[in-house]
């Protein structure tokens, strides 16, 4: 008994140094670049190590970050100013606390796989199965290789739910845990705000008599809770926190009141407006982009047509999970061992914000989905070991191949994220920042105005975080519009000035202008100094005077 504990514990320690692998190695370096997002991550948390304030000046935020007027939940940016004190304003200690938390979550997976089938006799099997699938996962280490909130929802959202079963299993205090789990994802990501509410709610009804013999810790489970969201709650109300929803969700696309509108008059029947009826039309919208984020394509062969979630060679999955998910799903209704009805109903409940939006599938947007696919796949792999395991002679042989083909799919999609992907994407990562900043910072003291284009958007965020500029002379020295709509521009810092056209400005009393433009932008008579290109050779700003 010993030896096999000792050998799980192994397995464990192996799959977690590969998933340690795979997500910390050139880190810094690759993706190519920072995303103004992750960027704004960074200088925000080198901003509140400083003085305690975000870039704006808020003290110590608990309710959002205003960031580009997006008004993001705040705790990445926590989570973030201990690597930055350490390791500096770099792209790894931006990208460290989602690395980091997506290795917590494999082996957070590990034990709530357990506990979801904690009647199994294979409830090992299963869990180190789903660790690995999880480890692997082309979806998951994408998601955990750049400064992206979700996957760190992700993390409370799993250690949420995991510790709410030990909880009502045998482990009383859990429950109060679980809470404080669940709240920190609805502070760390918009979708959870809707996720984790649904899903504590379907825990709660599900397992109401145990939370009932468990009054105690239940009671102060809801008022650890109340006590939680109470900063937040009116940010979670108010008309800044539902501005990103109101971008993108499809419930404002007129087309479908267009088109509503047209079959009614089309159709003169007395059912028409009942048929044709806008409403009907939202409906049948939200269930497209529903199942758009369940479509093979999606998940097994080309994924998310963004790739900052995806290298476009393979899909959020392997095509070799494709039998064993299939094989999960069929196998996990016909055993139902343990709390298997958990792993649908997160699924389901996972994709419900995400169908909102009009850009669907979107895979950052559902990955609070995570590891359901993963414990789907692992449950239909450890059928399949089951299987041939009754036909002792081919089962070796079998376990070889299978592990080869894992290997490959592995090996495929690393290299090509490795080697190829840095250099067909690295515009998608607005590459080409970091060295105008270098060239800028070198010779700025030659000109007296700098003017940087927003082609290629939030500029301003790239300047402060590669100059390392003092959020406290930022605050005092710059030009902020905020819109009506809640949208935050900075116009000019120092004697850096963020314009959308740049052309119209020229030399007067013979002051030294430098310009920074994306190639097609840049005057036919213009001096140019110094070309950026991205890793394919195309440039992507161009310096003159």
């Amino acid at each position: 008994m010993r030896s096999i504990l000792n050998r799980e514990i192994i397995l464990l320690y192996l799959i977690i140094a590969l998933s340690i692998f795979l997500r910390f190695w050139q880190l810094g370096q690759n993706p190519p670049s920072l995303t103004w997002d992750e960027t704004a991550w960074g200088y925000n948390a080198y901003s509140l190590g400083i003085d305690g304030r975000d870039e704006f000046g808020r003290l110590l935020p608990i309710d959002y970050l205003e960031s580009f007027g997006d008004f993001k939940p705040p705790v990445y940016a926590y989570l973030d100013v201990v690597p930055i004190k350490l390791f500096g304003l770099t792209e790894f200690s931006t990208r460290f606390p989602s690395a980091f938390f997506g290795v917590l979550t494999v082996l957070v997976t590990y034990f709530l796989t357990k506990r979801i089938f904690w009647n199994s006799k294979s409830k090992e099997m299963y869990a180190l199965l789903s660790a690995l699938f999880l480890a692997i996962s082309p979806w998951h280490i994408m998601l955990s290789r750049a400064a992206f909130e979700a996957n760190v929802a992700t993390f409370f959202i799993i250690a949420g739910i995991w510790l709410f079963l030990a909880g009502v299993q045998e482990k009383k205090w859990h429950i109060v845990a679980s809470i404080v789990f669940f709240i920190l994802s609805m502070y760390t990501f918009n979708t959870a705000r809707i996720v984790t509410p649904l899903l504590v709610l379907c825990l709660g009804l599900v397992f109401r008599k145990k939370l009932i013999e468990n009054k105690k810790q239940t009671i102060i489970a809801i008022l650890a809770g109340i006590l939680l969201i109470l900063p937040t709650l009116g940010f979670l109300f108010s008309p800044q926190a539902g501005l990103r929803f109101k971008e993108v969700n499809i419930f404002t696309d007129i087309d479908v009141v267009k088109t509503s509108n047209q079959e009614i008059i089309n159709d003169s029947s007395k059912w028409s407006r009942i048929i044709h009826n806008r409403r009907v039309g939202y409906a049948l919208s939200y269930l497209k982009h529903y199942f758009d984020n369940l479509n093979p394509s999606f998940l097994f062969i080309r994924g998310d047509g963004n790739p900052k979630f995806s290298t476009q060679a393979v899909g959020q999955m392997y095509l070799w999970d494709l039998p064993f998910f299939i094989a999960g799903i069929l196998f996990l209704f016909k055993r139902k061992e343990g709390y298997w009805w958990i792993v649908p109903v997160w699924l389901l409940i996972g994709i419900i914000p995400a169908a909102t939006a009009r850009e669907t599938p979107h895979a950052l947007r559902v990955e609070t989905t995570l590891p359901t696919f993963q414990i789907f796949a692992a449950y239909g792999f450890s059928q399949f070991l089951f299987y041939i395991k009754r036909y002792g002679k081919f089962f070796k042989a079998a376990i070889i191949f299978v592990g080869i083909l894992l290997f490959a799919n592995l090996f495929y999609f690393f290299r090509n994220y490795i080697v190829h992907y840095p250099y067909e994407f690295s515009g998608e990562w607005q590459y080409g920042y970091k060295d105008s900043i270098r060239y800028v910072k070198s010779v700025e003291e030659n000109f007296d105005n700098i003017y940087i284009t927003s082609d290629m958007g939030r500029p301003y965020i790239y300047y402060l975080f590669h100059t390392k500029t003092d959020p406290r002379i930022f605050r005092k020295d710059s030009a902020i519009r905020r819109d009506a709509f809640g949208f935050v521009t900075v116009d000019r810092f120092g004697k850096y000035n963020f314009l959308n056209d740049v052309t119209k400005i020229n030399n007067k009393n013979g002051t030294k202008n430098l310009f920074i433009k994306t190639p097609n932008n840049v005057p036919e008579k213009a001096n140019r100094l110094k070309t950026f290109s991205i890793l394919n050779g195309n440039i992507a700003l161009v310096a003159y005077e």
